[in-house]
């Protein structure tokens, strides 16, 4: 397993949608363990294809928090909401792209979706809470969204600008 270089806002790569995933081949299944080890690494508890510059349609996730309680590392392929609450959430909603920077997002609070395992099989979830926040946070990502993409133009344009500093001061290191 190898971590990967998490892409930092802005850049170009996290503002397209991706494409779908046609076949589970061994790359994938690597590139998916890599993502796994990566997003926990960071720490987060989310990550999606294009945040490393993988242009396919794959989130890992795994929101268990409790040091006590096993991990629950998810992979999901090709993911899509088949269902939203109308009840909503607020959480303040934080990056591994747009580090550092928080907000407070509205989503719904449940959802269900479904996706392909890494086996090739179908799966299908309702998430509620932090998991359903994540879910759709990724599949965002998938979308070419960012969560700032949900804040006030002013709020949106004061955290890119942050970022582009971030980039050129990383740059010099």
């Amino acid at each position: 397993m190898t971590l990967r270089h998490i892409l930092i806002h802005p850049d170009p790569r996290l503002k397209k949608r991706c494409d779908p995933v046609t076949e589970v081949t061994k790359e994938l299944r690597a590139a998916a363990d890599d993502m796994l080890e990566t997003m926990y690494d960071a720490p987060g508890i989310g990550l999606a294809g294009p945040q490393v510059g993988l242009m396919s349609r794959i989130l890992v996730m795994d929101c268990v928090k409790d040091p006590e309680a096993a991990p629950r590392p998810m992979v999901l392929l090709n993911p899509e909401v088949t269902w939203s609450s109308e009840a909503t959430n607020v959480y303040e909603e934080g990056c591994l792209s747009i580090p550092e920077q928080y907000a407070e997002v509205t989503r719904p609070a449940e959802v269900k979706v479904r996706w392909m395992d890494l086996e090739g099989a179908m799966q299908e979830e309702h998430f509620a809470g932090l998991w359903a926040t994540c879910v759709q946070h990724e599949i965002d990502h998938l979308n070419g969204r960012l969560f700032i993409d949900y804040l006030t133009p002013l709020k949106r344009q004061l955290i890119t600008r942050r970022m582009t500093k971030l980039k050129r001061e990383r740059a010099r290191a």
